[in-house]
């Protein structure tokens, strides 16, 4: 389940698009979400997800928040390194995202009990209402 974490988390922003297209609307919200995740503040990282959620596994967005709220409470300390893959705009109110994510994340009872991994992630945003959400994630583990 760490990987709807990660899927989350760690969208990066990087490149130079023009601040009001909707490429840069999107690494926008995928900047707030990582800054969330790293703060691990839970409402602000659902604030971006949309209520229409699922994940490959069929997991919706109620899940997503229990799941996201007990790594939170687990892991005390989150850090992000994200690289943006590819961005693609087949319409104007969809985007499809490919990240590479490496995380490592620590328990507050041990500061040298360390979790790290890369997935790879791709994700789904839909614009609702004006605003981008998350609205699908698939992810593999690299390494």
């Amino acid at each position: 389940m760490r990987p709807l974490l990660v899927l989350l988390t760690s969208l990066a922003l990087a490149g130079c698009a023009d601040s009001d297209s909707p490429e840069a609307q999107v690494r926008g919200v995928i900047a707030a979400i990582e800054t969330a995740a790293e703060a691990r503040d839970v409402g602000d990282v659902m604030a971006h997800v949309s209520s229409q959620f699922t994940d490959s596994y069929g997991r919706d967005g109620r899940q997503l928040a229990q799941y996201v709220r007990g790594y939170f409470i687990t892991n005390q300390s989150i850090h992000l390194l994200s690289r943006i893959d590819g961005i693609e705009l087949p319409t104007q109110d969809e985007a499809r995202v490919k990240v590479t994510v490496g995380m490592l994340g620590r328990d507050a009872a041990d500061a040298w009990d360390l979790a790290a991994e890369i997935r790879e992630i791709d994700v789904t945003l839909m614009r609702e209402d004006g605003q981008w959400r998350v609205t699908y994630a698939r992810w593999a583990r690299l390494r």
